[in-house]
């Protein structure tokens, strides 16, 4: 029986819509897509991908305990068993995590360097030579769990964060995919580092 996954989003869900254009290659069942954002553009990408959806927001003072647990009863009535981030933008606990085989995420820097928000202008600010993205493990940290899969690019002579965002998205589109159906099926790619050429 195939592992049954779904995939948290907050916004656009690139990642996500790159994931369910690759599912014919990844060992497992995507049965639901679940968003923290009602307007959140990827529901509709999901929909006719032909995936189930479902919204929760956070209510206004709601506590973090009770949004997690309207989550989780929901992901398990959907019978799932693994989840994947994609543009998800909330820190999960360790309860939640605890309800479920694994959880992914992509990031983009190359981890450890870089967590958090706003990596691209950060890795610009440091005048990084090579930049990238990193999917890992999810534990209760900011971006701490277990590196699966790293790759990169070169950082050119007049990049902005839009420039660099936009090159380091394309290589979360295709590393993702990979890296969620090596995890799946077993497959060690821990920390393997891929550069790419060199972008001007």
């Amino acid at each position: 029986m195939l592992p049954r996954a779904a995939i948290l989003i907050s916004g656009r869900g690139s990642n996500m819509e790159a994931i369910l254009n690759s599912r014919s290659q990844i060992p497992a069942e995507f049965s639901l897509v679940l968003s923290d954002k009602a307007g959140a553009e990827g529901l509709e990408v999901a929909r006719k991908a032909g995936i189930s959806v479902a919204v929760i927001e956070r209510g206004k003072g709601e506590p973090k305990a009770t949004h997690e647990f309207q989550m989780i009863e929901v992901l398990k009535d959907a019978g799932v068993t693994h989840i994947v981030l994609a543009g998800f933008m909330r820190i999960l606990s360790k309860n939640f995590l605890d309800h479920f085989v694994a959880t992914l995420n992509i990031h983009p820097s190359l981890l450890p360097s870089l967590p958090g928000l706003n990596t691209h202008a950060r890795a610009l600010k440091s005048n990084l030579s090579v930049h990238g993205c990193t999917v890992h493990l999810v534990d209760s940290g900011i971006d701490t769990g277990p590196i699966l899969a790293q790759a990169g690019l070169s950082v050119g002579p007049n990049e902005t964060p839009d420039s660099l965002a936009a090159k380091v998205l394309k290589l979360e589109h295709s590393l993702y995919p990979v890296t969620i159906s090596n995890f799946l099926r077993g497959r060690s790619q821990n920390q393997a580092l891929a550069t790419d050429h060199p972008t001007g």
